[in-house]
C-alpha cells in the first residue's frame, strides 16, 4: 500500500522529524497535537480548557485535510501532565464528539513538548462503512 502524507497550514507544522498525519489505505494516523496556534506556532498559554479546545481544533483541521472529520476517528490517545484535569478534558471532548465515542486511552505523563498540558493523537478511518 502507498502512504500519503497529510499536511495542512490549518494545524501546527511538525516541530520535529514527523508528519502531521500519514494515510495508509483508508486509515490515517494523526500525530500528537499540542495546543499550538497554527498561525504563530506559539503555545496557547492558558488554562487546561483553552488548551484542550485548541488541541481538538487542530485535530479537526488535520482530519479535514485528510478528507475526514472528527466523527470518523476510531481511536484517541490523550496525554495529560495532570490527571486532575481528567474531568475537564472529558467535558470538552464531549463538545467535539458525539456517541458512539471513539476508543480512547488517557495517560498521565510528566511533561509534554513546549510545556503543553495536553496532547492528543488519533487514528482516523476514511472507510465508507464506518
Amino acid at each position: 500500500m502507498t502512504r500519503r502524507i497529510i499536511q495542512t497550514d490549518q494545524a501546527p507544522a511538525a516541530i520535529g522529524p514527523y508528519s502531521q498525519a500519514v494515510q495508509v489505505g483508508d486509515v490515517v494516523f494523526i500525530s500528537g497535537q499540542i495546543p499550538l496556534d497554527p498561525a504563530t506556532m506559539a503555545l496557547v498559554d492558558a488554562d487546561i480548557d483553552t488548551q484542550t479546545r485548541r488541541v481538538f481544533d487542530n485535530l479537526r483541521n488535520v482530519c479535514v485535510a485528510a478528507g475526514g472529520e472528527l466523527a470518523s476517528i476510531c481511536k484517541l490517545s490523550i496525554f495529560m501532565t495532570d490527571l486532575d484535569h481528567f474531568a475537564s478534558v472529558n467535558s470538552i471532548m464531549s463538545e467535539y464528539f458525539a456517541e458512539p465515542y471513539p476508543a480512547r486511552a488517557a495517560v498521565g505523563v510528566r511533561e509534554l513538548p513546549k510545556g503543553a498540558m495536553v496532547e492528543v493523537e488519533a487514528i482516523l478511518s476514511l472507510a465508507e462503512d464506518r
